[in-house]
């Protein structure tokens, strides 16, 4: 059942964001072909008497997609064709293809509240150096629990984060001397961090500041709902900034991405955590959602709003032909890549 849910709650982001480009195609009087959710063989077909928009489920319900009579140029135009995206203003083009980011931003901003309303909002203590503790590791092996605050490590004291893990990642594989603080007690435990045949995770006892829970108003809620969004956004954009640049100074770029498999785990997981945490946390998903479709790279929404950004600058319109093509390699190379992520991830859930 959790899995179920998780599924129709991440087409759910899909559907949403299609719909912000179905309804302002309408809004600018485009004729809206077909409105999909999912891909691959159709399971149900609707259109509405009357209506130019076929609706359709198919079986693969990861994503959906609107085709807008005009958007393809290699499909036959009729340069008279009022209805069509391909004559449609600039102005009418450009919040076309911005409204999908856009309708999942502001999706984002009702789904955090419901989030926050229901659940309270999670507040990280990131200089008391009390820490949360994984499920598992090697800090809960040692019997470390949440709200420990370490205050040494072999003996030498810690006052920051970045101490801790100098302290602690130099020792991958070998056990040291944590002492914690608690209940105004100081104790003395012997953790091994993971060793170095775990990659990423080498050098880790897997814990985190403390984080604690918040009820809040009504009118809190709506106030997190509104500053949050911006907050995932800066996080993507500053994070990819950090990871190219990291990149080229031929260093560890830090960048993890999730492929669908990976998402729909960790989807699952909160699903199963209960409501208000999968109303945050999808909340989050949307903003990024948005948030990556902005960027500026060929398929995505972004890529087209460069080419619509030359136009307005130059006053010309780009050849829709060759940007039909810039966007096809984008988008192979987009789906080659998820295709490695998602074969990583099947392969390492198999083993």
């Amino acid at each position: 059942m959790h899995s179920v849910i998780a599924l129709l709650a991440l087409a759910l982001l899909m559907v949403v964001h299609e719909t912000g480009h179905l309804l302002a195609a309408r809004k600018f009087n485009m004729r809206v072909v077909k409105f999909s959710i999912g891909f691959g063989p159709v399971l149900y077909r609707h259109q509405p008497a009357g209506s130019a928009t076929v609706y359709q489920i198919a079986i693969i319900p990861f994503l959906a997609y609107v085709q807008i009579a005009g958007l393809n140029p290699y499909e036959e135009i009729d340069p008279k064709d009022p209805e069509s995206y391909a004559n449609a203003s600039l102005w009418a083009r450009i919040c076309t293809i911005a409204a999908g980011p856009a309708f999942n931003y502001f999706f984002a901003s009702v789904l955090m509240f419901g989030g926050f309303y229901l659940g309270g909002h999670k507040v990280v203590e990131e200089t008391t150096m009390r820490v949360s503790i994984a499920t598992e590791g090697p800090a809960r092996k040692a019997d470390m629990r949440d709200g420990d605050r370490i205050v040494k490590v072999d003996d030498v004291p810690v006052a920051d984060w970045d101490q801790l893990k100098k302290a602690v990642g130099s020792h991958a594989g070998e056990p040291i001397k944590v002492t914690v603080e608690r209940s105004d007690k100081m104790l003395d435990m012997s953790v091994t961090p993971l060793a170095k045949t775990e990659g990423k995770l080498a050098g880790k006892i897997m814990i985190g500041p403390y984080q604690r829970v918040v009820k809040v108003t009504a009118t809190e809620a709506l106030k997190l709902s509104l500053t949050e969004p911006p907050k995932v956004v800066y996080e993507l954009v500053h994070g990819l900034a950090r990871g190219i640049a990291l990149k080229l100074a031929g260093k560890d770029d830090g960048l993890e991405f999730l492929g669908p498999p990976g998402i729909f785990l960790m989807t699952r997981e909160v699903v199963e955590s209960g409501a208000a945490n999968t109303m945050q946390f999808l909340g989050v998903l949307s903003a990024y959602l948005g948030g990556f479709n902005l960027l500026p790279i060929p398929a995505l929404d972004g890529g087209r709003l460069l080419f619509l950004a030359f136009e307005a600058a130059s006053r010309k319109r780009a050849d829709a032909k060759i940007e039909a093509r810039v966007h096809a390699v984008g988008l192979v190379i987009m789906l080659g890549f998820v295709a490695f992520l998602s074969y990583g991830e099947l392969m390492g859930a198999a083993h």
